[in-house]
This record gives C-alpha cells, structure tokens and sequence, in this order.
C-alpha cells in the first residue's frame, strides 16, 4: 500500500536526487538539496514499505493561488497511480487551505490534464513569472505549459470522496 506523508529532514537528499534525475532530462528545473530542505514544509512523499516512490510540492504563491511543483516518481514505476495520488492529496491540502486555484508549469500537460487540469495561460500567473520564470536559464526558450484547476469546496462530509476540485472555464 502506498503511503503518503510530509517530507521530513531525513528525505532531503533522496527527493534532490529524484528531481536531479528528470532535470537531467530536462522535464523538470533541478532542486538543490539546501532548497529542498529549505521548503520540506511544502512536500509530500509517496512512500511503500521505506522506499520513496515520488514527490511533489505546494507553492504558495498568496491566499488563493498555489503551484503543483517538483511533482516526480521514481523512474520505472510511472502508470502505477503514484503522481495522481500526490497531486490528489496536494489539492486536498490546497481545498483545507482555502485555496481557489491551483496550477503547474509542465513538460508533461497530458498527465494533469488526465486529473482535470485544463490549458491556462501563463500570464493568469504573474506572480510565478516574477518570481521564477524570469530568473530561469531557459526561460527565453521555455517549453513547459501552464495547466490549472480551480478548486471546489466540499458541501457535505458525505462528499468525502467526491472529486476535490473542478476545471477552469
């Protein structure tokens, strides 16, 4: 059974390697460790039986919006339910927090789009742009696209396993 759990101090390194990995194949921006570390606080781990199967983090960019970041799973167990389960559990975090839309910057728009992220444009999110993007080597060559989602309220505990977020229009 796979577990998911916050990221604690002792994950650092791991998850720095697990994003290292697809940054070298360039699907992703690499994290150092000192930066991992400096923001488990936004990190969840998939994990069976102690062995870490993926990752992935909530930015919080203000009271309303947040980014679906450094969202990976180890090489060779993709298609297994591992990153939509992490990106379940961080938009129910996002929906506990309030959150009204959540997005992502992605190589991979399919994956997301399967979890009903819809295309968005990158400039609804100016606060990423100024805060990442225009620091970033590549960003005058950027290939990622933007998805989004926006996040619904539950109305009833007996939708507790309703799905925890509607698309953008």
């Amino acid at each position: 059974m796979i577990k998911i759990r916050q990221a604690e101090s002792k994950d650092a390194a791991s998850l720095s390697e697990l994003i290292h990995h697809y940054a070298a194949e360039q699907t992703m921006l690499p994290r150092t460790v000192e930066d991992v570390r400096d923001s488990l606080g936004s990190f969840l781990v998939a994990e069976k039986r102690g062995r870490l199967l993926g990752c992935g983090a909530l930015k919080l960019y203000d009271d309303k919006v947040a980014e679906i970041r450094s969202l990976c799973v180890t090489p060779g167990i993709k298609r297994r339910g591992v990153g939509r389960a992490l990106t379940g559990r961080l938009l129910e975090e996002a929906e506990q927090l309030g959150l009204r839309t959540v997005f992502a910057l992605t190589r991979v728009p399919e994956f997301f789009i399967k979890c009903g992220f819809r295309p968005a444009a990158r400039e609804n999110f100016p606060m990423k742009i100024n805060h990442d993007c225009l620091n970033c080597a590549l960003y005058s060559r950027c290939q990622e696209q933007t998805v989004a989602i926006r996040i619904r309220r539950r109305r009833a505990a007996s939708a507790e396993f309703a799905q925890p977020a509607t698309v953008l229009a």
